[in-house]
């Protein structure tokens, strides 16, 4: 059995497979030469860089299996795939801490103003310090405040969660169900079941002092002009998401008029290469697309994957 890992796996799932007697290669080969290539391969890991369509799924009927390491699986064609009997599995719990984490990241930078900070002190003049002091005082405290959480699936339970801890009112709307409880977990091993708010979508963007994205790829974007008339003004926004998720045209008309205070980005419509005049908006705190890019994650992922895959294979 051969497995491509063309986006990578972290040393410890390429460990696990290999024991199983898996051959794993690592090395990257580029999304046009995939049709070539890949039949020297029973099986393909991906992360979001690589792309699994119909005509590479047709081009090569050796494949058995197709791993997404992380939780989106929009860069796989997963129905025509199991059509044609192939297993396709991901990891949707194994990076949720780590982009709940990013989330923060980019609240914290936006309501403290690093993320224009980090872009003003290298070059400041001598009188400018001080202005930039005075500018930076209007900073507040995420304790008290509400954050509107798009989509509660892992990700957005594990986001909920650091906003508890935090003191934060949490909002949160789904298309599917949500629970109305969710299990907190304390220091020493104590865990407190917290009511959750299920609220409109309209509700949740006029109430909420911020909102956060944790949806799947739509066609249509969840947040667009119609949308951001809606919002509570000065809202943040953060997307740890996918790109396409919100209007970026809509998203940047708000930034300028006032109506978004600030946005925490780590997913973009363009990606490798988001259009300038957003990475380049002074209110506007960047990340590229590096949610679930930590070492726990990573070796979590790893280890999924590589059960998953044996067990498949093995079956």
């Amino acid at each position: 059995m051969r497995i491509l890992a063309n986006d990578g796996i972290d040393p410890i799932g390429k460990k696990l497979l290999e024991e199983a007697g898996i051959e794993v290669d690592t090395n990257h080969i580029p999304q046009d030469q995939l049709a070539a290539k890949l039949n020297d391969y029973d099986g393909i890991t991906v992360r979001s860089a690589t792309k699994v369509r119909k005509d590479l799924i047709d081009a090569c009927p050796n494949l058995k299996i197709i791993g997404r390491g992380g939780v989106g699986m929009d860069n796989i064609d997963v129905e025509y795939a199991k059509s044609k009997g192939i297993a396709v599995e991901n990891t949707p719990a194994s990076s949720s801490q780590s982009v709940a984490e990013l989330v923060f990241t980019h609240l914290f930078n936006g309501v403290r103003f690093v993320y224009d900070a980090n872009r003003k002190m290298p070059s400041l003049g001598d009188t400018q310090f001080n202005q930039l002091k005075k500018e930076y005082a209007k900073g507040i405290e995420l304790k008290g405040k509400k954050i509107g959480i798009i989509g509660f699936g892992r990700i957005g339970k594990e986001t909920a969660k650091l906003a508890l801890g935090l003191g934060m009112d949490v909002l949160t709307f789904d298309l599917y169900d949500i629970p109305a409880t969710l299990k907190l977990e304390l220091s020493g091993g104590i865990t407190v079941d917290v009511p959750i708010t299920k609220v409109s979508k309209d509700d949740l963007l006029a109430q909420s002092d911020f909102i956060s994205l944790h949806i799947p790829f739509t066609e249509k974007p969840v947040l667009g002009k119609e949308e951001f008339e809606k919002v509570k003004p000065g809202v943040g926004i953060v997307n740890c998401s996918r790109g396409g998720t919100i209007d970026e045209d809509a998203l940047i008309e708000a930034l300028n008029s006032g109506k978004v205070a600030f946005a925490g980005l780590d997913v973009f419509d363009n990606e490798p290469t988001p259009r300038k005049d957003l990475l380049n908006h002074p209110k506007v705190s960047l990340t590229p697309h590096i949610g679930a890019s930590t070492n726990e994650a990573q070796e979590r992922i790893g280890v999924e994957l590589a059960n998953l895959i044996i067990g498949n294979l093995k079956n």
